[in-house]
């Protein structure tokens, strides 16, 4: 599939701000099935941008300066990108999560993208027993990785309900759990750290989902929204497989990767600090875009998405 993915962030400041500095994680990252063709990073007004390096994950940052008083801020990220990951199957042979938890205690990659990050907690991802017993239910050590993967999603997908108004951006994994309900980052959140509690390394990916509308309806320009799912790592030959305990199903090809962290701290799309007094109000636009809609990359499915706040 090509994608066309369109985001929007629009700020309005009740009084003027006087400066502003930012870091954009909007630009999507290489990563295995995806490439990422062009991109194009538009800022009203006009402000100061360079690139920064990403302080922890993986994810391509950009540093915006907002030097003059604004009372309005529009940040606009156009990217194409080609994705062709098939889905996984499991397999008889895949290693199991004792293989896996091995592996990783082994391992001397402490890049961004080795599994040493990603195994113990995080600062938005703590350990809880509550939390840990539910997830290990679905994973014995002796299991195969992939098959205990996707059965613990779907289980998330299955006993959570998807309830924009139970959570806000920082409520913990706990809260989100003892509620059993939230939206796409709070059930990103409850698998890692049932993952991480099993001593498996589990990261947090944020992108894009291409979203279906209902037959017979016209897509809705804008109606997306970003998305959150997990990244497990089976293993060297597997490397990470993605899983979206959302909609209990693979990251495959209507999943677009955008940064990968050990939560969303590491991956927020904007965050940074603003000088200036009253009270702001932030809208986000979100558009993925098919370009070849003669190609579908799986079969059809509903997809439960967020539209209210970046994740």
């Amino acid at each position: 599939m090509h994608y066309q993915v369109r985001h929007v962030t629009r700020f309005d400041y009740a009084n003027r701000v006087a400066f502003a500095r930012c870091n954009l994680r909007l630009k999507p990252i290489d990563w295995p099935g995806q490439v990422l063709l062009d991109y194009d990073l538009i800022v009203e007004p006009d402000s100061h941008t360079a690139p920064a390096r990403a302080e922890a994950g993986l994810a391509h940052v950009v540093r915006l300066v907002v030097d003059k008083p604004v009372r309005q801020l529009t940040i606009e990220s156009i990217a194409r990108v080609d994705v062709d990951r098939p889905v996984p199957m499991p397999s008889a042979d895949d290693p199991t999560l004792a293989d896996i938890a091995a592996w990783a205690r082994a391992s001397r990659d402490i890049s961004p993208s080795g599994p040493a990050s990603y195994l113990f907690p995080s600062p938005r991802i703590p350990l809880d027993p509550a939390i840990a017993d539910y997830c290990a239910a679905d994973l014995d050590p002796g299991r195969g990785a992939l098959e205990a993967g996707i059965a613990l999603a779907r289980r998330i997908q299955s006993d959570f309900d998807f309830d924009t108004t139970a959570t806000l951006v920082d409520t913990p994994p706990i809260e989100a759990f003892s509620k059993r309900g939230g939206v796409c980052q709070d059930f990103a959140q409850i698998m890692i750290s049932g993952l991480r509690a099993a001593g498996l390394p589990a990261a947090y990916a944020s992108g894009y989902i291409r979203t279906l509308p209902p037959e017979g309806q016209p897509r809705l320009v804008g109606a997306d929204a970003t998305h959150a799912w997990v990244l497990l790592w089976c293993g060297p030959n597997l490397g990470w497989v993605g899983l979206d305990p959302t909609n209990g199903i693979w990251m495959a090809g209507d999943h677009i990767v955008m940064a990968v962290g050990r939560d969303y701290g590491d991956i927020a799309p904007i965050d940074g600090v603003v000088l200036g007094s009253g009270v702001q109000a932030m809208k986000v636009s979100v558009d993925v875009e098919p370009l070849d809609a003669t190609t579908v990359s799986e079969p059809p499915h509903a997809v439960r998405f967020e539209r209210s706040r970046a994740t």
